[in-house]
């Protein structure tokens, strides 16, 4: 086993602190990852300070984790020692279900291996995530990181990158399509920036007038401020596809109106109420409301070899280890353009 240091919780209601972890030495088909730099998922919050309930302690977040290969196993023909990589938000599945053979692990009918808070399906041990040095993963896990990607910038799109882009992708945006996208945060950037690369009309509809400006400098043709109750009938039937990125409470119907005949709402957040849904504004436009959660393996490198190809990266705030629980309450604050990402060589500094 190789000690590793790390960054954890010990519970529910304590701030991440320096912490040591075992990692294994790769099998076989495994791959030993020098993780370089960590993304901060609002995830990382809920799941840390046991929100959605279930967590397992000490806990040591992190889904969005970008390195390079230190170590490989005997039979591992993918990768190569140096390869710079990324592990998202999973690290096994079933491997055997329908979901996992078509490549939709995320949806795993035994349920997929999370990156961390989770447990391994062999031994049942405790998964740890990427505020942490190196990782051990199978390789059929691991990704490609194209060689035009900054690697920090690079980090969140293995989760707010592939979160948007696999919705996009499945329902068959393309260009002249009107796409608005709810919100503006680490996941909402994301999806402008997809979109309009997709050839999209892109709206950004949000809540705050001083995001207009940064939401047309990320690639959206238009902004609307949706504070002001007539937004909703000035831009009633107005959209093919909506990308509702926000988990705070809010009024899905209000959005579904601005939905065309066949238009589709795609929800990415979870509020922690459940919202009501009025079906006569489903039935008499035939629209859907669907969710999307992360994506497969195929196609989260579909989504890193496209924006290498259309020159997309994350924006971020590149940040120490030790002000993660900074970063945290700013987070939850709002106060983040978009992505936070942790220089993991200050853990190493620190360790």
């Amino acid at each position: 086993m190789l000690k590793t240091a790390a960054y954890a919780a010990a519970s529910a209601q304590s701030p991440l602190a320096p912490h040591s972890i075992e990692r294994r030495e790769p099998g076989p088909n495994e791959v030993l990852i020098d993780i370089l730099y960590c993304g901060v998922c609002h995830s990382d919050i809920h799941q840390a300070r046991d929100e959605w309930g279930g967590s397992i302690f000490p806990m040591v977040p992190g889904h969005e984790i970008v390195g390079r290969i230190a170590q490989v196993g005997a039979q591992v023909g993918k990768f190569q020692v140096g390869d710079a990589v990324g592990v998202g938000c999973f690290v096994d599945s079933c491997r055997e279900c329908p979901q996992c053979r078509d490549g939709l692990q995320q949806y795993c009918d035994q349920g997929m291996t999370g990156t961390y808070n989770s447990r391994e399906r062999a031994g049942g041990a405790p998964t740890f995530g990427g505020y942490s040095t190196r990782i051990t993963v199978d390789q059929d896990y691991v990704l490609r990181i194209p060689a035009s990607i900054p690697l920090d910038r690079a980090a969140p799109l293995l989760c707010a990158g592939i979160t948007t882009y696999s919705p996009l992708k499945h329902y068959g945006v393309k260009a002249g399509d009107r796409v608005a996208v709810v919100g503006l945060g680490g996941l909402g950037h994301m999806a402008v920036k997809l979109a309009a690369a997709m050839g999209a009309n892109v709206t950004v509809l949000s809540t705050s007038e001083s995001k207009r400006d940064a939401a047309l400098a990320l690639g959206a043709q238009d902004f609307a401020a949706t504070r002001d109750p007539a937004v909703f009938k000035t831009l009633a039937r107005s959209f093919d596809f909506i990308i509702d990125s926000v988990s705070g409470e809010h009024d899905y119907n209000a959005y579904l109106s601005l939905l065309k005949v066949d238009g589709t709402m795609v929800l990415l957040g979870i509020p922690e109420t459940p919202a009501p849904v009025a079906a006569g504004l489903l039935i008499s436009k035939r629209r859907r409301l669907a969710g999307s959660m992360i994506g497969g393996i195929a196609e989260t490198q579909e989504m890193l070899d496209f924006c290498a190809e259309h020159g997309i990266a994350s924006d971020i705030e590149l940040i120490d280890i030790a002000g993660i629980n900074e970063a945290y309450e700013r987070m939850i604050k709002g106060d983040v353009r978009y992505r936070f990402v942790i220089d993991i060589a200050s853990l190493e500094r620190a360790a």
